[in-house]
């Protein structure tokens, strides 16, 4: 079996979307021409495409969640990313999936909630929406990111050296890193790469990981290179950001999150740690990404 035959595509006469129920993860992403992209997922460096990160952005200490005192074993990112989500929209051009808690997910989360993704496209634009409905009768805390992971160099022809990021705002604050090995938040920051609002993107920059912001003045960037395609990325709900690759890898994950890993020395309960939502019970919190494809 095609491995691709799980997918659901949705598509309007300017850009074809697929999405992989498993993780409601975005796919692939073509413009009319069948041009990607996204990621060649290539499993020399990381096989992911656009995970969603749910409960937990980045790394717990020891991969240990603390809650009313009681400690339960959550890894990295959470399990959003690794769960089977229902699909429940296919049409044309719009899909929608859920995910609800389980006893499995109670086991290392011990909170009901109800994750939903809906996936729209109109011309060149894709629009991901995910939404977290808290049905408990008590304040739920969780961290949601997404992980999109876009080609580098873009199709198009310019050259990878020539790609950047241009931020909707000057970014002068330092950036973070997080520890080697555990993964979690280092307390100092370093001196930001970015100039003004460009970042030029070379895999140096990866070599200690992923570059982070924790309060990101921004909340749309541009990613390409002159004389080839651009990505837009508009993300009004995430106040923080980060940036990743595999060094040498033909792909930049440009992230927008609201949450990070836990900081070095953090042994708190979940809902006091830093990033975290508190969504009071019978509300919704909704987090939106609009990608808009500018072919070159």
């Amino acid at each position: 079996m095609d491995e691709d035959d799980d997918l659901v595509r949705i598509a309007s006469p300017d850009l074809k979307v697929a999405i992989n129920p498993l993780g409601a993860e975005l796919w692939s992403l073509r413009d009319a021409a069948g041009t990607e992209y996204m990621t060649d997922a290539d499993p020399a460096f990381w096989t992911g495409h656009a995970p969603l990160l749910f409960p937990i952005v980045g790394a717990l200490a020891g991969d240990t969640l603390r809650v009313d005192g009681r400690e339960y074993m959550l890894p990295k990112h959470g399990f959003a990313r690794r769960s089977q989500f229902a699909a429940l929209e296919t049409g044309p051009a719009n899909a929608r999936f859920r995910l609800t808690d389980s006893p499995d997910t109670r086991a290392v989360f011990p909170f009901g909630f109800v994750l939903e993704l809906a996936f729209s496209v109109e011309d060149f634009t894709l629009v991901v929406e995910a939404s977290v409905f808290n049905p408990n009768d008590r304040p739920l805390p969780f961290s949601f990111g997404f992980h999109p992971a876009f080609a580098w160099p873009l199709p198009g022809g310019a050259d990878k050296a020539a790609h950047r990021i241009v931020f909707e705002r000057d970014e002068p604050q330092d950036v973070r890193r997080i520890t080697k090995g555990t993964g979690l938040l280092l307390p100092q920051g370093e001196a930001t790469p970015v100039k003004g609002r460009e970042l030029a993107l070379r895999s140096a920059l990866f070599e200690a990981d992923a570059l982070i912001w924790t309060d990101l003045a921004s909340r749309k960037l541009s990613y390409g290179a002159d004389g080839g395609a651009w990505i837009d990325l508009a993300f009004p709900d995430s106040p923080m950001f980060g940036a990743w690759q595999v060094p040498g890898a033909r792909y930049i994950c440009l992230e927008p999150w609201t949450g990070v890993a836990d900081p070095v020395g953090f042994d708190g309960d979940f809902s006091d740690k830093p990033g975290v939502v508190t969504l009071p019970p019978g509300e919704t919190a909704r987090f939106r990404l609009a990608i808009t494809v500018r072919p070159a």
